[in-house]
């Protein structure tokens, strides 16, 4: 399929598209680049709305992302968005294999995308990290590995992202929980049969992550959309949060994350879904 045939965006830089594979050197797309494509520009959707939203206040927007891989995101964001609309912002991409690192180092540098920069980090480290501004607007995670998804927000919380954009991963650490305390937790009730079964284990593991997640950043002030990623059909981690700042802390959600962690037997896991003291007692209902 030649690449006129479908439907790139304008000002797209099909230079950028070839060296990211998704165009051959003859311009050309097959049928798993057309979906890649069309998947990465599904995201762009939500994401533009964000950036404009930030745009409306100051020029140099930031945007962090986590788990970066070869920076697909990062790059098609730069090239539609920050290249004409914020030449003055600027992306991070944070990573922990060195090789895409400096992959992603050379890419930008020969399509003269200088607001770009690559960190060979993990995800916790860059929680403190000095190489990254104190604030930064905008924050993703895609399918980030282990428990990078909790770290993202982490980071996003410590570094008061405006708004955060999850595509959640790896929830393998509550479903080992609740394994692990599944005999001590079967005589508390009939909930526990949610989970009884190795199968249902890791599928409510793997939903209760995501709710939990969802309360923690409501309770920090956050407002939620959860939807689904149309068109990543090929992946069962097609989930996506968006979470953008009001400041309201619900009081509601960190009490309602408390009790779920209380009745599922995760209380040892309450570090990791911390909400603010002072969600625990101001705030919205």
């Amino acid at each position: 399929m030649n690449a006129k045939t479908y439907d790139i965006r304008p000002g797209q830089s099909l230079e950028l598209l070839k060296e990211l594979h998704i165009l051959t050197r003859e311009g050309k797309m097959n049928q798993d680049s057309r979906r890649k494509l069309k998947q990465v520009y599904h995201l762009f959707q939500f994401i533009e709305p964000l950036l404009r939203d930030v745009l409306g206040e100051h020029a140099d927007i930031t945007l962090v992302d986590h788990g970066a891989g070869k920076s697909y995101l990062g790059f098609i964001l730069y090239d539609l968005f920050f290249k004409e609309a914020a030449p003055q912002g600027r992306i991070w991409g944070i990573e922990t294999r060195d090789e895409l690192v400096t992959r992603s180092r050379a890419l930008a540098d020969r399509l003269g995308f200088g607001g770009m920069t690559f960190l060979n980090l993990s995800v916790a480290d860059s929680i403190d990290s000095t190489a990254l501004p104190a604030r930064i607007d905008v924050v993703t995670a895609l399918h980030a590995c282990n428990t990078a998804t909790d770290d993202a927000i982490r980071f996003a919380l410590a570094r008061q992202a405006r708004h955060i954009v999850l595509v959640p991963c790896c929830q393998a650490e509550v479903a080992a929980e609740l394994r692990r305390r599944k005999g001590e937790m079967l005589g508390h009730g009939a909930l526990t049969e949610v989970w009884r079964h190795p199968l249902h284990t890791r599928e409510f593991g793997s939903h209760l992550t995501n709710v939990l997640r969802c309360l923690q950043l409501e309770a920090h002030g956050y407002q939620l959309n959860v939807t689904e990623l149309v068109g990543w059909e090929h992946s069962m981690k097609n989930e996506l949060i968006v979470a953008s700042f009001t400041g309201q802390k619900k009081r509601a959600s960190a009490r309602r994350l408390e009790e779920l962690l209380a009745s599922t037997g995760l209380e040892t896991l309450s570090g990791r879904f911390f909400v603010p003291a002072e969600a625990r007692a101001t705030g919205a209902a």
